[in-house]
């Protein structure tokens, strides 16, 4: 009879519907309550615990080792670790990787994460995969008590449908990423729990970013002057997010260019009418496959969502900002995906392009969002001056540091670069009229409708452009619209331009001589099948030697008998092929053996 074991060294998961595993403690010791969930990954633990969107949950690693690279101060997601418990099987003693700086389980026992060791995670993936994601509890130390009151804290705690977090990780206050290299646009990223690697990508593509916090107004965007509007991934129920669905829906109205990720592709579907629902138990993982509709493409990507939206493959739509279409969903179970507007710059995706541990297929999403930018500029009216009115105010924004540190209390705001237009001036004066949803249009603006060629539209403003940006569209003192006018030195006089001869067409290019033809390649020998009649050879099949083939695809193999397993010294191979579970090398084939059971030797 084996010996009782030690209360300190139990741990446990319990389930709302009574279901206890057992384990010995990793991290803290505790309790913590939240929701069971499991993610696939087998690469990117770090990032999977300090990712907002798994906050309030216990995550079930399947990967059996966990811990193997230790934790680096590098691929952080966020300031901390987001989970509230953390199962895993066997967690590694010893951490081996050049980055790492300390281990998994002092990580988490420094911040307070509950974790739980050796549990057999096959079994809670099949449990949850059958009953769904639900409430669980982690515990260890003091917190242990009999099974079922541990049941009944698990019960008392809340679920996570209704549940509002993301005001629980967004920014304090804004704060700024600076463009690598010269800034092409701005945009102001609503952070309702945005992962760090996000506002990276997008500065890579000359972005200057703007984090913003979940309660960010309208006014504060459109004094921003952003170029593009980005919403986050982020955790809790989306049916909860009414203030960021409001605001998503002033930037459409305005026709600011929108991109969302996970959590923001639920908050944009919402403020097109949509609804969202709780998943069974959700898509967590990294190797999700998604499909393009409008070009068969088929990525795999990371994702960890436990909610989506409604809708059906290739689904059009009526919005209150036009036609939108679904653009994607997964091949497993149908679930949205992507959704655009078909008339208005907007788009959304449920997965992760931004995902620092790969899959990268789907980076090139900030490219699209990049390009969206440069194809709807963001409306922008400026004051042109008359007499008495306040000199024009620049595009530039003011210098931001290259880090990513919140703005402190006593800097100016973010805003504060771009002066507003005030409200103020007398009707029939000559300052600049305001500018708003409130200006109504002047003859000038309807000249300048469907029916009238649009001016070409030059770089979109931001920051970094300074006075060689071509002119835009201004507002004149009385409200109306102005064309931009064209440079003077552009301009050619008509007698020049006819006086210049034309220039002489060039000469043709001689062709290329033809390249010489391939040589054909050797065909490969045949293959020979057991019964003696030659066959062609087989695809998966590499032709080492004459006398030696191997194949790409093997069972679980050894060195032969013939020769030690590390040493490579020769050793003495014993006749009799019942003891050394062969039935001899030379028939065998090849230099290795096939391991069956009843092999003796570790493999």
């Amino acid at each position: 009879m084996s010996a009782p074991v030690s209360a300190s060294r139990v741990a446990l998961l319990v389930l709302e519907d009574g279901r206890i595993f057992r384990g010995e403690p990793f991290g803290a010791i505790g309790e913590n309550l939240g929701e069971a969930v499991f993610t696939t990954g087998m690469t990117g633990y770090q990032e999977t615990l300090t990712d907002p969107s798994y906050h309030r949950q216990i995550v079930v690693q399947t990967a059996p080792q966990i811990g193997n690279t230790g934790w680096n101060d590098e691929d952080d997601e966020s300031a901390r670790v987001q989970v509230a418990g953390y199962v895993v099987r066997d967690p590694a003693r010893r951490p081996s990787s050049w980055r790492s700086r300390r281990a998994l389980g002092e990580v988490l026992a420094e911040q307070g994460v509950v974790g739980v060791a050796g549990v057999d995670t096959r079994a809670v993936v099949r449990h949850l995969r059958e009953r769904g994601a639900m409430r669980a509890g982690v515990f260890s130390g003091d917190a242990l008590a009999p099974d079922g009151d541990l049941v009944e804290r698990v019960l008392a705690s809340p679920r996570m449908e209704g549940a509002d977090l993301y005001g629980a990780v967004t920014t304090a206050e804004p704060y700024v990423v600076a463009a690598h290299g010269e800034a092409r646009f701005r945009v102001a990223a609503l952070d309702v729990g945005i992962k760090s690697n996000t506002p990276r990508m997008l500065a890579a593509r000359g972005i200057e970013v703007h984090v913003l916090p979940a309660d960010t107004s309208i006014e504060q965007i459109v004094d921003l002057g952003a170029d593009g509007f980005f919403v986050s991934n982020g955790p809790g129920d989306p049916a909860t997010a009414d203030v960021p669905v409001a605001l998503t829906r002033a930037v459409l109205e305005r026709g600011i260019p929108t991109f969302g990720i996970c959590f923001g592709n639920q908050i944009l579907a919402r403020a097109l009418g949509r609804g969202t629902y709780k998943m069974r138990y959700g898509h967590r993982g990294i190797n999700i496959p998604v499909v393009e509709h409008a070009t068969g493409r088929v990525a795999i990507t990371s994702q960890n969502h436990g909610f989506a939206v409604e809708g059906e493959a290739g689904e059009r739509f009526d919005t209150p900002f036009g036609p939108a279409v679904i653009t994607h969903t997964c091949p497993n179970d149908g679930c949205v995906e992507g959704l655009a507007g078909l008339d208005f710059p907007a788009f959304s995706v449920q997965y992760h392009p931004e995902a620092a541990a790969g899959p990268h297929d789907a980076a090139d999403l900030f490219d699209r969002f990049v390009d969206l930018m440069a194809a709807h500029p963001a409306p922008r009216l400026h004051a042109v001056p008359g007499p008495g009115a306040p000199a024009p105010v620049s595009d530039g924004a003011a210098p931001v540091s290259d880090g990513a540190a919140p703005v402190s209390d006593g800097a100016a705001p973010v805003s504060d670069d771009v002066a507003p237009v005030h409200d103020d001036a007398a009707p029939g004066s000559d300052s600049a009229a305001p500018v708003g949803d409130g200006v109504e249009p002047g003859p000038d603006q309807a000249a300048l409708g469907t029916d009238a060629p649009a001016p070409e539209a030059g770089p979109a403003a931001g920051p970094g452009r300074g006075p060689a940006a071509e002119p835009v569209a201004a507002q004149s003192h009385e409200g109306t619209l102005v064309p931009p006018r064209e440079p003077a030195a552009d301009r050619v006089p008509d007698e020049i331009e006819a006086a210049v001869p034309p220039e002489p067409p060039l000469p043709p290019e001689p062709p290329l001589p033809p390249e010489p033809p391939l040589p054909p390649e050797p065909s490969l020998p045949p293959h020979p099948r057991p019964d003696g009649d030659p066959t062609i050879a087989l695809p998966q099949t590499v032709h080492v030697a004459a006398s030696i083939d191997e194949t790409t695809v093997l069972p679980r193999v050894a060195p032969a008998a013939t020769q030690h397993p590390h040493t490579g010294a020769a050793e003495d191979v014993a006749d009799d092929p019942e003891e050394t579970g062969e039935a001899g090398s030379e028939e065998q084939g090849g230099r290795h053996r096939l391991i069956e059971p009843h092999d003796g030797g570790e493999v």
